[in-house]
């Protein structure tokens, strides 16, 4: 099984797909990087020599962050957002959307699931 950036890539996927499946390269970085390395993206990721393998993996290593760096470097950017108590920061804490969906209907991924308030009743009188 092909590894790259300390994850295993499936190997019955076309390489083009198989990059994607580490955190923080998408379909643009995925091409980009086998047209720097010199590789087919139609190739199978179980086709690939070694000599491929370490190519691949030494353009992420010097070019892109990814897996636990970025996820570390997003969390220290929302904890500044928050440390600052910027208006995304306190969206951020309260656990509400920060980019400015609407949370009168939807927004329950952020939410969580509904807790019903005590409303009036229809008062009479």
């Amino acid at each position: 099984m092909p590894r790259i950036a300390g994850i295993d890539l499936p190997e019955k996927k076309k390489i083009l797909f198989a990059l994607q499946y580490i955190h923080g390269i998408g379909p643009k970085f995925a091409a980009d990087i086998l047209k720097k390395a010199g590789i087919d993206p139609d190739r199978r990721a179980h086709q690939l020599d070694d000599r491929e393998l370490s190519t691949i993996s030494t353009l992420i290593d010097q070019n892109y962050v990814v897996e636990g760096a970025l996820r570390r470097q997003v969390q220290q950017d929302i904890q500044r957002l928050k440390e600052t108590k910027s208006y995304r920061g306190e969206r951020h804490r309260k656990g509400l959307p920060a980019r400015g969906q609407r949370t009168r209907s939807n927004a329950r991924t952020r939410k969580g699931k509904k807790k019903t308030v005590a409303g009036k009743k229809g008062v009479k009188g």
